[in-house]
């Protein structure tokens, strides 16, 4: 796939609403490549793996250029080890809420404690249903980039998000 990515990013409230509502779930490994003037990642989901390019993002952080490409699991093995400052360990959720479907991220590690749900619209304007425990918007805020939270795990800022999100 690739092409551009319009996605928006919100905090979730405390509680188990969004597993309830899930209709699938995985566990996600990412790590970063390092790259001038682009996000490299090298993601395993499950059985699948996967190499995403994306550029830097524009319009308050919503829209940005992506290729995905699925790769083998020991070509994704042996890319983790380019990665540099560990790696992201989350599980997924997918809620589907009006005709989207949100990705809800519970993250581990160091980053215990947040978890974020993310929405791919077609078109900046594409209004969309918020499901009951989505929370404040985080596009664009740099703290909620995966690639930042390997360098600047939650564990070190949580106090900058409320109580009720962490």
């Amino acid at each position: 796939m690739s092409g551009l990515e319009i996605e928006r990013k919100f905090l979730v409230k405390k509680g188990d609403a969004y597993k309830r509502a899930a209709f699938s779930s995985s566990h996600i490994q990412q790590g970063y490549i390092p790259a001038e003037g682009a996000t490299v990642r090298v993601r395993v989901r499950d059985d699948k793996a996967y190499l995403t390019i994306k550029g830097k993002s524009r319009d308050g952080g919503m829209t940005r250029y992506e290729f995905e490409k699925e790769i083998t699991l020991d070509e994704a093995a042996h890319l983790m080890q380019l990665c540099q400052g560990g790696v992201i360990d989350k599980h997924r959720y997918l809620v589907k809420s009006g005709s989207h479907t949100f990705e809800v991220d519970e993250f581990h590690g160091d980053n215990d404690g947040l978890v974020m749900a993310e929405v791919e619209l077609g078109s900046e304007t594409e209004n969309f249903v918020k499901p009951d425990f989505i929370g404040p918007e985080v596009t664009g805020d740099p703290h909620f980039y995966n690639s930042h939270m390997l360098a600047h795990p939650f564990s070190t800022w949580k106090e900058l998000v409320p109580e009720e999100y962490r």
